[in-house]
């Protein structure tokens, strides 16, 4: 008899949107918010999951935050609500440098946009 299982670290985008001015870029964007899990798989189908952890990553700038469990798990069960940002903690800055009108990507010496010409 074969026995086919396995564990694995997966990720699934939840259905949820909320539009926010970001703390770090300082532009309209929003929350995309997922989750993080270990699962353990018997025959291919999901069997267990564990290790739960909720994040959040701005649209605008690729800035990463975890989002506090009860949170994550009122989104993940479909509940409305709110993410304030006393919910969010910080985990990683966006390290790319971008022109808040086109999108472009700069160098931190830049003082103005080479596509755009927006003063920075």
């Amino acid at each position: 008899m074969f026995l086919i299982m396995g564990i694995n670290t997966e990720s699934k985008e939840l259905d949820f949107n909320q539009m926010v001015i970001c703390d770090e870029c300082k532009s309209y964007g929003r929350y995309i918010v997922y989750m993080t899990y270990s699962v353990l798989s018997l025959f291919f189908i999901p069997a267990f999951k564990w290790n739960k952890k909720y994040y959040v990553r701005m649209s605008c700038c690729d800035t990463l935050y975890q989002l506090h469990a009860q949170i994550g798990k009122q989104i993940e069960d479909g509940n409305s609500i709110t993410i304030q940002k006393e919910d969010l903690t910080l985990i990683n800055k966006t390290k790319k440098n971008h022109c808040l009108d086109c999108g472009y990507i700069l160098q931190e010496d830049f003082e103005f946009c080479p596509k755009c010409g927006r003063r920075l």
